[in-house]
């Protein structure tokens, strides 16, 4: 157990580093020191305090990180942009917290710092496997990298806490006071558990309610269409000629994965040490590290095809190569209990490119580029053997066959420097590599009323015939009232009663919806009692409630302290937010950014702001 910890302490250092800044990300906006260093200068100031250019850049580089390791594609422009308002924002409160952790005088003492390394671990490694027990957070694993940890994973820590821990101090201050009470915490629990049961009418309004009984005005249409006018407006788009390939490995990859698989497994077979094979070849890193063991699992825990194998092959032997979503697996079974549990290795290649293919892949990339340089996309396509597409291209939505999901390649047909007849860079995402030449642009626009009217009088006509609906209600309940049954009066006209439930205030009920005035009916009724017409979902419904399930106080009690700890937490974090609102509203906040900084060159990855 040591030695693997001892072994993953460089990465245990970068867990602890990346914990403490998503913490500040997501809760406080801080780095590990909060102090600037301002040797390249500042592009800001903050009640006077310098926002430096270096601090600006490293925060940058760690939201940028964060996003990227989130997502498959390329970051955007547009993502870039906004990384660099929110890189700008967390110093902004940085700085604001920092400043007022001096005016109160928070401070943090050595025995903090050594009960907090002891006993309350980064959130990050508490979901460490490295530090788990059969799924679990295990504190004694923990104690024990902190008794042997070498100086420098000590001092991350020590930094970490000497941060943390007085913004915790900070927080308990700024939300000092928060009570939620028993009624407060009843009815939330009440509403999420609370069970109705009813019956009710649908009048369908949009089936019941013929076109010729609705008479729509040229008035109507006008007014409509001017008090809704965003419901009209249109993106811009863009007839472009594409091209593009997939970065799918070929048949002639999947044959070279299978060929290696069976290499692999003979030479296992010849007396080469499965281990050692699974730690130099699998892709699986987290097994790879064990020599391929994937430890003793249930039965159905693993993909479909690998679990059967593991179930069905002879122990301690090699199976043939097992083919699944993840790629091809040589699998050895080492124990098994039944058709409960077994324990097993493995080796996993991917389905992925060779190095070969890869690198004809990035040729034609280079390819494309250079010849879109010098020609239409159509010749550069053809001497290529690449075939072309001509479509319209939606600005908030850019697809393009074939590569799917193309928004950088969006953002370039609309930018407003790109003119008809300019040919793309080649852009990639995480299924192709692709290029676009732009053939003409439709500005975003409003339709005209004229082109509007068919929308408008479908709109129109919907509420016209609810209102109709409405009025139906209203005539049956009145017989209801007068003492004939729901079913009877629905069946007078024609319509049938439905049951719903039993279901919660915030359930999703067929035929009635969510979070609407239909659900929130039933719940105000008696037994027995029905309701008046409601409207809700472009419908009309009259509602009988038939049964009631009341909420589990006993059960609502023994959970209470959680859902307490719940709601409170929700509630401090909310003023903590409006907190920091408030300082920046009074603050003197200077940004100069347009002024200091700009674009780095396109191909320096991340891209990133410089100075002049």
């Amino acid at each position: 157990m040591m030695q693997q910890l001892r072994k993953s302490t460089k990465w245990i250092m970068i867990l602890v580093a990346l914990a403490f800044g998503g913490l500040m990300f997501f809760e406080w906006g801080m780095d590990i020191t909060g102090q600037t260093s301002g040797s390249f200068g500042e592009i800001g100031r903050v009640n006077g305090t310098p926002v430096a250019y270096e601090e600006y850049m490293a925060t940058y580089r760690n939201l940028y990180d964060q996003l990227q390791g989130f997502q498959e594609d390329p970051v955007t422009n547009a993502q870039n942009s906004e990384l660099e308002d929110q890189a700008w924002d967390e110093l902004v409160n940085r700085i604001l917290i920092q400043q007022e952790l001096e005016r109160r005088g928070i401070r943090v003492t050595d025995q903090e710092v050594v009960d907090a390394a002891r006993f309350s671990p980064p959130p990050d490694l508490v979901s460490s496997p490295a530090f788990q027990t059969d799924g679990q957070f295990d504190m004694t694993k923990y104690q024990q990298f902190v008794a042997v940890a070498e100086p420098v994973v000590l001092l991350q820590l020590e930094a970490y806490y000497r941060d943390i821990i007085p913004r915790g101090k900070l927080l308990r201050q700024v939300a000092s006071g928060i009570y939620v009470s028993d009624n407060e915490l009843w009815h939330a629990y009440r509403d999420s558990n609370e069970r109705a049961t009813v019956q009710y009418v649908s009048f369908d309004p949009i089936v019941r309610v013929s076109d010729d009984q609705i008479d729509i005005t040229s008035d109507e249409i006008s007014d409509y269409y001017r008090d809704n006018l965003e419901e009209f407006s249109v993106p811009a788009s863009a007839a472009v000629i594409s091209v593009s390939f997939t970065k799918a490995p070929t048949l002639a990859d999947t044959t070279a994965v299978e060929a290696m698989a069976n290499e692999l497994r003979q030479s296992i077979l010849d007396g080469e040490d499965f281990a050692e094979i699974a730690r130099a070849e699998s892709d699986d890193e987290i097994s790879a590290e064990e020599g391929g063991d994937l430890g003793v699992f249930a039965k159905g825990r693993m993909t479909p095809v690998f679990d059967s194998t593991v179930f069905a092959a002879p122990l301690n032997r090699i199976t043939e190569p097992v083919k699944s979503p993840f790629g091809l697996h040589l699998i050895e079974v080492t124990e098994r209990w039944g058709q409960d549990s077994a324990q097993a290795r493995h080796i996993l290649l991917p389905f992925e490119r060779t190095d070969e293919s890869e690198i004809g892949l990035l040729a034609m990339a280079d390819s494309l580029e250079e010849l879109g340089e010098a020609m239409a996309l159509t010749d550069a396509a053809a001497i290529l053997g690449l075939e072309t597409d001509t479509l319209d291209l939606i600005e908030t939505l850019a697809i393009i066959p074939g590569a799917g999901d193309v928004a950088e390649g969006g953002e370039w047909v609309f930018d407003p420097e790109t003119s008809p007849g300019d040919v793309s860079p080649v852009f990639e995402n995480s299924t192709a590599f692709y290029a676009i030449e732009l053939v003409s642009v439709d500005p975003a626009r409003y339709l005209s009323q004229e082109e509007a009217e068919p929308a408008i009088r479908g709109n129109i006509g919907v509420a016209k015939k609810v209102e109709a609906a409405m009025e139906e209600a209203a005539a049956m309940v009145a017989e209801v009232r007068l003492g004939r049954s729901l079913p009877d009066a629905a069946r007078e006209i024609g319509l049938e009663v439905r049951d719903a439930g039993p279901f919660a205030r915030d359930a999703f009920v067929p035929g009635l919806g969510r979070f609407n005035a239909a659900v929130g009916t039933a719940f105000g009724l008696d037994i027995g009692e029905v309701s008046d017409p409601v409207e809700a979902n472009q419908n009309a419904f009259v509602i009988e409630r038939t049964g009631s399930e009341a909420a589990d106080s006993l059960a609502w009690t023994e959970q209470i302290d959680a859902q307490r700890t719940q709601s409170v937490n929700a509630i401090r974090q909310q003023r903590l937010n409006q907190w920091i609102d408030a300082l920046r509203e009074v603050a003197s906040i200077v940004d100069r950014r347009e002024e200091v900084l700009t674009p780095v060159d396109e191909e320096d990855l991340p891209q990133l702001p410089r100075v002049f």
